[in-house]
This record gives C-alpha cells, structure tokens and sequence, in this order.
C-alpha cells in the first residue's frame, strides 16, 4: 500500500482569519468561579478530547501491542475523530457562527484554529504510524499493497474481480460549473476524479467507493513461492481499472483518482415536547442530519487546485469549516474489522469469569446476597439469564427495563418481547436520541410496541441514560423487587470490550428506588424520594458536592479524608472547582479519566490525574469517599458533565457489602498502580506513561484485574 502523505501542521488552512495562536496550543484558560473570588483554570475539553485520541495513537505507535491490534487502533483512532467533527467541532462551529459579539466570536474562532492546529498535528502523527504498522505488517508476511505492486498474476485476479463484483456498483458522477453536486454521504468514501481526455480538454467526476457493500480489504494471491497473506484495498482495486469505470464512452487519455470524504453535523433538531409522535420526529431529524452542512473535508494532499476547489465550491463550504489534507486513503476506520490471520497478531481472548452457576435459579441467587459483575472479565449472560428467567416465571408480574443502546441481535429485546407472551407486564424506556443509534432505536421500539411492550421515549428536555432493570414478583403473598443497577448499556456486542459494573440485588430499598425512577420517567413532574441513590437531574449534583464538602470539613478538622474518582470525563466546571477546594484544603484527590479532563494537574499538589488506555475500553464511573474511614463506593450511569448532571436521567448507586465494596477498591488501586498503558495527565496533557522504575515488577491493570477476580470465582 502507497504510503500516507504526512502533511506538516503548517499547511494547514486557518478558519476564518482566526488570530494566530500561541506555540503551545493546550494551554489552559481560566473561568469565572461562581463562590470564589478568583477565576480558576480550565482545559479546554475540545483540545481534552484531541489528548484522548493521541493516546489512542500512542496503541498505534507501540511495538508491544500485537500487529493487528496496532491496526484496529489505527481505526479506533480514525472512527474517533470523525465522531469528534460531527458532535463537538460542529458545535464549536455553530457557536461561533451564531455568537452574539465580536469577543465571543473572537473566542470560539480562536478554538476551532486550536483545534485545527493540534488535529494536524495528530494527522502527521497518524501518517508516520501508518507507515510504521505497513512496514511491521510485511515483517510478518501480512501485505497490503497498492495497484501500482500487482504482479502479473495478480493483476490479473484484481480486474477480474473488478469486472465481476465492483464496476457493477459504481456510479459515477460529473462535477462542473452547471451540474449540482449530489448529496454526498457522510459515512462513505469518495473519489475525486480528474480526467484527461484524447482531444485536451479536461472533466471532473466523482465516484462512492461501495464499502457499504463490497470488503475494503480484499484477499488477493500472494506471490510464487512465497508464504504471506495479501490485501489490496477496493480504492485500488477500482484505481488499477479506473478508466473502465466510464464504460469506455469517453477518450479519456489520463485518468486519476483522489480520495475525499466529508463530516456533517450531528446535532438533531427536536422540539420540546416527547409524545408518541417523536418517533415521526427523530426520523425526519435524522433526514435532516442526512442533509446537514458539511463540517469538514478530508482529501488527499495530491489532489489537483482546480479540482479540490470544485469539490470545496460544490460542498459549499464555509468560512467556519475545517479542511484537513491527509494521505492517500480515508475512513481508517474501516481498519477495526481489518482480518486477523493469526492468533498471536492478536490479543490473547480470555473465557469470561462465570457468574451464575448453570443450574441456579437466578432469583434465589440474588436472594442469597448482593452480586457484583464487573464486565469484560464477568460473563455479560447473566443478564440475558435473569430477563430470559423473569419472562417465564410464574412469580413475576412486572420488568421494567432501560434501553439506551442494545446489540444488532438482542437477546435482551427477545426476552421482554417472550415476557409479554407470558402476560407480564413489561414497560421499556428506549432512548430515540442515543447519538448515532437512533435508526436502531426506532427500529427496537417499533418491535417492542407492536409485541405490547409499553414502550415510553423519555422524559421532555431529558434523555435517559441510566441503566436499570426493575422487577417485580410475588413471593409466599409478599412483593419482592429484583434489580440490576449498572454503569453501562444492556448490549451484548459491547460487554465484550467494555469495562463496567453491574450490581444485581433483591434489596427491598433498593429495589424500591429502582422502580421510583421509572415512575419519575413516566410522571416527571413527580420528584420521588429515595433511600439509597442519587438521581440526575434532581439529587446527583448536590449530592457529589455535599460528599466532597465532608472531605474537605474532615480534612480541615485534622482528620484522613480523601477522593478517588473513575469517569470517563470530567469537565463540568462547578464539580472542577469543589476538586480544586478539596486539592487546597488538603485532601488526597486520585482521578482516573479516560477521555476528556478539563481539570488542570499542578493547581494542587494533592490532586492527581492519570488515564488507561488498553485492549478494553474503560468505561465505568466510580465515586469514592474516604467519608471518615467508612468509605462511600458509589456506581454510576453518570460521568461528571453538565449534561450527565443536569439535563439527563442518570443513577449514582452505593455498594454496602463490604466485601464487593472491598472488591471495587482493589481494582481502582490495581489501576491506580499501572505503569504499563496508564499516562500521567499533566498540565498540557501530554500523555507521559508511567514507569515505575523503582520495581522491577510490571503492572498492567486490565491483565492483572482478570487475575485478581478469577481467585474469586
């Protein structure tokens, strides 16, 4: 395969006649404190989350990390940063577009040049690792070559297989002066095509590469005598026959192919109001977001002037776009289901830990004590057990359910669907506004109403982003609640990568307050009481407040006080400046983030930051309190955003048995200990790893957590 242009950060387009920032484009800026006299610092969470991915990168760029997985990281990286153009640098952008005065404007035009800046950055950083991951793939006879390296023999294969399976696909297009450009989906890949005709004159056309339908990487003879696996992607493959793409209609003498592809905004545009019809609704914002403005243009740094400012003029672009040259070939994000020929390119699968015993029955399980699973390392079946359970028992007479993001195949949808058939009464709380799973949503609450699922869509000016089951049975004359409480989604697919923990307990008041938040779901102008959890939008913001308010009165009367936090981002500012009291008074603030901080390290010495990033996406949010050596362990849906605390239903929930509170500690300490794939976030985030060079001993946590719960099976 060619290799990726690195285009250097200076090449890059500034938008908007933005000032020319500082050389050191992370440097915090600072805002107003809402009970302190002085401002205090922030990290901007755009240029946080631009950190996150470099970590991201960083899998990319280490030898350690198996071959194949080097390349999957590459399209984590990839899918990545496209979701960052159409959420957050579409915001930035209406922001800036939308800002009422000239400082405002001045503001938000200065952080999307920010964000340009260090995302070049990144870019050549990509191109040099993707070079890299080329050349480590040859050393182990993994080849993945362009059209221009075809033998005979195979070149041969490739227009066979171009006559057979691709040119049936392609659809080419003109682009000039008097045609309309069409609409260009976000999701693909496109050719810009410059043509050279017999007589002179020039034309332009465009072409989708068909990866929705056809594999990007295909598997193509390797050569005589020599033992490897080969790949070519389509690109290529339609580049090595790229005049037959015209059917021979046009004297074409030269014809070269550019890859190009776009970000569009994501936002949604919904109005106040969640009835019956936002199903109608979300499906109309979803044409919309089909049709939004594009947001950003990524194309190949050799593309012709007069045809890359044909594409830009027919996009029509504008002074608040960001325009990224890069190499040779786009959506890497299609390297995440790059094939895996070998077991040791790969990580080493672990079996998952059991959970329920076979024969058990679930119920009685529970009964006998509080069960904790921490997934990965847990097997996730024991969810789809206690649904698939709760559909056929006699006993119960209500599951209520959130849905925020489920598998293609849900066996989790089956199994509400089969309770209904058994006449219980199931209620289903499916968010239509999961960002990017709204069409699946649509489809699953469809399903679910037409099976007789009470299906509910929220809460007005609300998502519902908790993760709650709550089930009612009738027991020897007496109502029992069984509920699950977790820190992510009820999706098979994702347990197998994603960290998180759930809680299933037969608590009376537990499961009480599980079934309180529903009925808020149903009646919000209802604010319930609860026993044990904390609730966004009501009680988790106060709440965390007042349990950092305790460590700092402790700290201040002589006493042991400390925090540690887990959460995937930390950036809401009322929550940053009660860290910053509690860093000056004196208590210990441990925090692991996996993506964005906006907390700037170095304000207090008390208070360190560090991230993971390794083979499992680490996703759990845990608040722990030192809370006078009885330490509060609490899980939650909810990381510390505005959003999260404010505009969403979210459930913070304790631990009480000390041994999985226990349970729960170990891991945050066995993380805290890493000095393999945990980075140090300093003041510039600028990713250090940890060495412990003090011990010979290697700590890798997600290794040494598999380990650590296996004991306890």
């Amino acid at each position: 395969m060619e290799d990726v242009v690195a285009v250097p950060a200076g090449s890059t387009r500034r938008t908007g006649g933005a000032p020319e920032r500082k050389k050191n484009p992370d440097s915090p800026t600072t805002v107003a404190a809402s009970s302190m006299a002085k401002e205090f610092p922030v990290f901007p969470k755009e240029l946080s989350w631009l950190s996150f991915n470099a970590r991201v990168l960083q899998e990319v760029e280490d030898k350690n990390v198996p071959i194949i997985e080097r390349v999957r990281f590459l399209g984590i990286f990839s899918s990545n940063l496209d979701e960052f153009y159409r959420v957050r640098v579409a915001d930035v952008r209406r922001l800036a577009t939308f800002a009422k005065g000239s400082r405002k404007k001045e503001h938000f035009s200065t952080l999307l040049a920010s964000i340009n800046e260090k995302v070049m950055q990144l870019q050549t950083r990509f191109g040099n690792a993707y070079n890299q991951v080329l050349k480590d793939l040859g050393a182990h006879n993994i080849q993945l070559i362009n059209e221009s390296q075809l033998t005979e023999n195979q070149r041969a294969y490739v227009e066979e297989y171009f006559h057979r399976e691709v040119l049936p696909e392609l659809e080419p297009f003109f682009i000039d002066d008097r045609d309309t450009m069409p609409l260009l989906n976000e999701a693909r890949i496109y050719f810009g095509i410059y043509l050279e005709l017999e007589d002179g004159s020039l034309r332009f056309a465009g072409l989708e590469i068909p990866t929705d339908i056809l594999p990007r990487f295909i598997p193509i003879p390797h050569r005589d005598g020599v033992r490897e696996k080969v790949y070519i992607v389509l690109d290529n493959v339609i580049r090595a026959c790229l005049v037959d793409v015209f059917r021979h209609v046009l004297p074409i003498e030269k014809a070269m192919a550019f890859t190009f592809k776009i970000s569009r905004d994501a936002e949604l545009e919904l109005g106040e109001h969640v009835t019956q019809n936002i199903v109608d609704r979300v499906a109309k914002s979803l044409k919309k977001r089909a049709q939004a403005e594009p947001v950003r243009l990524v194309y190949d740094a050799a593309t012709p002037e007069v045809l890359l400012e044909l594409i830009k003029k027919k996009l029509r672009m504008g002074r608040y776009d960001s325009y990224t040259p890069g190499g040779r070939y786009h959506n890497s994000k299609d390297f995440m289901s790059f094939p895996a020929d070998h077991k040791a390119h790969t990580y080493r699968p672990r079996s998952p830990l059991p959970t329920l015993p076979d024969a058990a029955n679930i119920f009685e399980w529970m009964d006998e004590e509080d069960r904790l699973c921490y997934y990965p390392y847990h097997d996730f079946r024991v969810i789809t057990k206690l649904l698939a359970s709760a559909a056929i028992d006699p006993k119960v007479k209500e599951i209520r359910v959130n849905l925020y993001r489920v598998a293609k195949n849900s066996r989790v949808i089956a199994a509400l669907i089969n309770a209904v058939r058994n006449q219980k009464q199931v209620t289903a709380v499916v968010e239509l506004q999961a960002r990017f799973d709204e069409l699946a949503n649509i489809h699953w609450s469809n399903e679910l109403r037409d099976a007789g699922v009470e299906v509910i869509y929220g809460v007005p000016g609300l998502k519902v982003h908790c993760k709650l089951i709550s089930i009612v049975r009738e027991d020897a004359g007496k109502t029992r609640y069984y509920s699950h409480f977790g820190t992510g989604n009820f999706n098979e697919s994702t347990a197998r990568f994603y960290c998180d923990f759930s809680l299933l307990t037969s608590d009376r008041k537990m499961g009480e307050d599980a079934y309180r938040v529903f009925d808020f779901i149903r009646q919000p102008h209802l604010q319930p009481d609860y026993h044990h959890i904390w609730v966004s939008p009501h009680t988790n913001r106060p709440s965390i407040l007042t349990a950092i308010e305790h460590e700092i009165t402790a700290v201040e009367a002589g006493k042991p006080a400390a925090i540690f936090i887990k959460c995937n981002n930390l950036v809401d500012p009322e929550i940053i400046q009660a860290l910053y009291r509690a860093g000056e008074s004196g208590v210990k603030v441990r925090i692991i983030v996996r993506s964005m901080c906006a907390l700037v390290t170095g304000v207090s010495d008390n208070i360190q930051v560090i991230s993971l990033v390794d083979k499992y996406l680490e996703h759990a949010r845990v608040y722990v309190f030192h809370n006078m050596g009885d330490p509060s362990v609490m899980l939650s849906s909810a990381d510390l955003m505005t959003r999260n605390l404010d505009h969403r239903v979210e459930v913070t929930f304790p631990i009480t048995s000390p041994t999985h509170r226990q349970t729960v500690l170990d891991i945050l300490e066995l993380q805290w200990r890493d000095n393999q794939k945990a980075r140090v976030l300093d003041s510039n985030q600028s990713n250090t790893h940890i060495a412990n060079r003090r011990s010979k001993k290697t700590m890798r946590a997600q290794d040494a957590i598999y380990r650590y719960l296996k004991k306890r099976v």
